[in-house]
Parts: C-alpha cells; sequence; structure tokens
C-alpha cells in the first residue's frame, strides 16, 4: 500500500472522452467506481489525476493472491510489550474521506473483496469486526478499483455480487493523435519521435493474441521516449523498453525487431 498526497504536483493526463466528468459524477453522487482496460493503458494515471484534482488523499492498493482482508482493513501489531491496532489503506481512507484505489482487484481473493460491499453500496459502511467499530464514510470518501479484461477467467473473475455495486468505465489504448499527444506530454520528446513510437506500438498491437500475449502499452512508449531523448540509440532503446518486456521468445523478438528498425529507416 502507499499514500499518493495530492496536490504536490498535478499528473499529466490526456482525456480520452468524458471519463473525467463521469469520476466527478460519482464521488459527488457518493458512488463507488470499476475502471476495466488493458494494462499501461492509463487506468492508474486517470486516478492520480482525479484525486489531484479533487484534493483527495489517494490510498493506492495493488492487488494479489495473497493480500488478505487485515491487509486492506487493519491488524493489532504488538510493540514495546503492548499491542497495538493500525489501520490499513481502505481504513485509512475511510476514516480521512480520501480515495482508496484497488489496482488489479480480481488478482484479491474473492473471500477478501466481500469486504468491499458494504461499502460499495447505499450503506457506505465499514465494521471492523476486530475494534468493534462500525465506520461511515464521509462524503469524500470513494471506492476505485480497476482490472484488466484481458486476464479473465473463471478463477480470476469478479463476483457479479461485487461488479453490481459499482459505476464502470472502459478504457483502451489511446486513439494515435492522442497517444502522440501523451508522449509529448509526459516525456517532451518531439511530434516526430512521439508519431514514429505511436506507429511501431499500432503494429505490434495487430499482433496480440497471435504472436503476444500483451499488446504494447502507452506506459513501454514512455520509458522508451525517454531513453531516446537521454541518449539511447532509438532502435536499442525500443528493444530494451519494448519489444524485450513483450516476449521472451528470441524469434519472435527479432520479428517485432523488424517492424523497429522499419520504422527508423535500419
Amino acid at each position: 500500500m502507499k499514500l499518493d498526497t495530492p496536490n504536490l504536483a498535478t499528473p499529466f493526463y490526456q482525456a480520452a472522452g468524458d471519463e473525467i466528468a463521469v469520476f466527478e459524477h460519482a464521488w459527488r453522487n457518493r458512488l463507488p467506481l470499476l475502471i476495466k482496460g488493458p494494462t499501461g493503458c492509463g487506468k492508474t494515471r486517470f486516478v492520480a489525476y482525479m484525486a489531484a484534482r479533487l484534493g483527495l488523499p489517494l490510498y493506492t492498493v495493488a492487488c494479489h493472491d495473497d493480500l488478505t482482508a487485515a491487509d486492506l482493513v487493519g491488524r493489532h501489531l504488538i510493540g514495546e510489550g503492548r499491542t497495538v491496532w493500525c489501520d490499513g489503506p481502505l481504513t485509512r481512507a475511510v476514516r480521512e474521506g480520501g480515495i482508496c484505489y484497488l489496482d488489479e482487484v480480481v488478482e484479491a481473493r474473492k473471500d477478501t473483496t466481500v469486504v468491499l460491499h458494504p461499502l460499495a453500496d447505499d450503506r457506505r459502511i465499514l465494521p471492523i469486526d476486530r475494534t468493534g467499530e462500525l465506520l461511515e464514510a464521509p462524503p469524500g470518501f470513494m471506492l476505485v478499483v480497476s482490472y484488466n479484461p484481458g486476464y479473465q477467467n473463471l478463477l480470476k473473475g469478479m463476483k457479479p455480487s461485487t461488479r453490481q455495486r459499482f459505476v464502470s468505465l472502459r478504457f483502451d489504448f489511446p486513439a494515435a493523435e492522442r497517444e502522440e499527444a501523451i508522449l509529448r506530454g509526459e516525456t517532451g520528446c518531439t511530434p516526430d519521435l512521439a508519431r514514429r513510437l505511436v506507429g511501431i506500438a499500432g503494429a505490434l498491437r495487430a499482433l496480440k493474441d497471435r504472436d503476444l500475449e500483451e499488446a504494447a502499452s502507452t506506459r513501454l512508449l514512455i520509458y522508451a521516449a525517454l531513453l531516446i531523448k537521454d541518449g539511447m540509440d532509438a532502435v536499442a532503446a525500443c528493444r530494451v523498453a519494448i519489444v524485450e518486456s513483450l516476449t521472451d521468445d528470441p524469434e519472435v523478438a527479432e520479428g517485432l525487431m523488424e517492424v523497429v528498425a522499419a520504422t527508423f529507416g535500419r
């Protein structure tokens, strides 16, 4: 868990549609929000941007198989000869009236996410059995979760009883013009470099489900742009920042590098 302090610097974010308005409507009406989309398409950045925009503390939790309800709510810790209760990120967000963001929520065990149910409906309460507290979420509190539908399967899906408690937004990779603007805004790279990298991404994304399990993300393009801007050879930067992150197969990697080389005239 980490606390992202708002308003120190508002993260760069390039809107794709009405997602900012949807988020604000959901927050004002005390509704939880689910964001679904592929890896690296901007879900986490969007939540950080909205927390800064609204001036709210943001608690981000990267969900995983071993995440327990106690990790979210809190636990008693022993120190200096006494037992002390320590709030988890979900509890702290409720107490402070901030945003609790559960990234890749389907990675958490289903028995863990059940703890979200009382907060994600009209009750907006968090029972803490170990302390006997029943916290009522203040108006500023918002629960936001995200996941990648491409990883959905029978074992790692969101229960209908959980999903139907949320307002939902669907994210995807940006259109070419917007993705170029994102690269320029994030890295300060030239329009020509942004155009070339977005062109590479478009070609590689066409290979998803054929030669690649995952598509080239906007995040990887940003990594490549930063390396190139720092003076690294463009083709070498694309290999380490994009290609090698997409595949472990040497033959597939070489095939992807042909796209890179053609783009940069090698």
